[in-house]
């Protein structure tokens, strides 16, 4: 028994200084929970609030002002945007630079005094129908309470059964709330994530453990030419995986493709080799393929969790977000959804576009200038 505990403890130690001696992948056993941790304690928030609203009024009176104010006062609201017709709430719509547009008829206070009932316009940004779902909750019972005083300092006193006016909420880009309509999409930005990172996360660490990296290196070939040779077949898995994606989003969950389909293979390429950038960068810092697997996770949880693509990007602390525009995923969740269910075109996704093409030149660069022409 003795004997035992002594060889159990032989190998207790062994398996101690070897942890010890890869700080990389002990760090990972640390950061990875610690980042699950935080992320889903402090960054993670269902109930998004002080979403951005858009107003076109064109009353102006009393009882515009009034309903403004009741908006704000929920906390759903940040009444931050004044486009001065529909088209520019439509372009404003179209970039995702707001959730809710509210649009307030002329004449809109004085047909409330006169009992007509008037219509006011409230359009939501649904492609995400979890972001917007609360505070459309909130916004719905404004009607019956909102202009109560109000109408008893005019000294009209209306019946409470019917509300003076007419709240018409328009669920903009997917009106039936399609859940599949906003995941499907993301989906295929976070399994291209994932799976680029690990093909070219494990390319030049496979090629050092099979000892063939001397081979490579002897040949008289330049680092981008290793890079850009090793990084090409992986973009071809990349583009099948898409059509793979696409043509299921299609026929089998009937997602609409209202924009340009070349425009979104175009782009799709571009995060892809983002990706394989990133991913080729971890392959020359890691001394082994276990390494590169776990960096490779350490990179895709933060993109996963502050992409928009499981919470509501709008829900999370301003620091949160701050992580968050700097992954590719960010953007390109932006970008897809954009395409397939706004119909955005190039000019709309200008500052999603250029976060991800700037993103893939760094990756890149940094991607030439850690590769080694020859070994260690």
């Amino acid at each position: 028994m003795t004997g035992s505990l002594s060889r159990i403890a032989a190998v207790f130690i062994k398996e101690v200084t070897q942890l010890r001696r890869d700080r990389l992948t002990f760090a990972m056993m640390v950061l990875i929970p610690v980042m699950q941790l935080l992320l889903f304690g402090y960054a993670i928030n269902t109930d998004p609030r002080k979403l951005p609203t858009a107003v076109v009024d064109l009353d102006g009176s009393q009882f515009s002002r009034s309903f403004l104010s009741a908006m704000q006062e929920t906390g759903y609201f940040e009444m931050d945007r004044q486009p001065r017709s529909e088209k520019e709430l439509d372009d404003l719509f179209l970039a995702g630079k707001v959730q809710f547009g509210v649009q307030i008829p002329p004449n809109f206070g004085r047909d409330i005094m006169r009992g007509e009932n008037p219509a006011l316009l409230v359009i939501a940004d649904a492609t995400d129908p979890s972001a917007s779902g609360n505070a459309i909750a909130a916004l719905q019972q404004l009607p019956a309470r909102v202009f109560t005083r109000d109408l008893q300092g005019a000294g009209h006193i209306r019946d409470g059964a019917k509300p003076p006016f007419e709240l018409r909420l328009h669920r903009r880009y997917n009106p039936t709330g399609e859940t599949s309509f906003n995941i499907v999409p993301g989906l295929m930005g976070t399994i291209l994530t994932l799976t680029m990172l690990l093909f070219t996360g494990l390319s030049v660490t496979r090629e050092v453990e099979r000892g063939t990296m001397e081979t490579l290196l002897s040949l008289p070939i330049r680092p981008v030419e290793i890079m850009l040779g090793k990084i090409a077949p992986y973009v071809v898995v990349g583009a099948i995986q898409m059509t793979i994606i696409l043509s299921a989003g299609f026929l089998l969950f009937g997602v609409p493709l209202a924009g340009s389909l070349p425009l979104l293979l175009v782009l799709t390429t571009l995060f892809i080799c983002a990706n394989l950038a990133v991913g080729y960068t971890f392959s020359t810092i890691a001394t082994s393929q276990l390494q590169a697997m776990q960096m490779s996770f350490f990179f895709f949880l933060p993109s996963m969790l502050l992409s928009g693509f499981m919470f509501p990007f709008r829900g999370m602390p301003e620091w949160a977000q701050w992580i968050g525009e700097v992954l590719p995923l960010t953007h390109f969740l932006r970008i897809i959804r954009g395409i397939m269910l706004k119909g955005a075109g190039f000019g709309d996704l200008a500052t999603e576009i250029a976060a991800v093409a700037a993103f893939t030149l760094v990756a890149m660069t940094i991607a030439v200038m850690r590769f080694r022409q020859t070994l260690d």
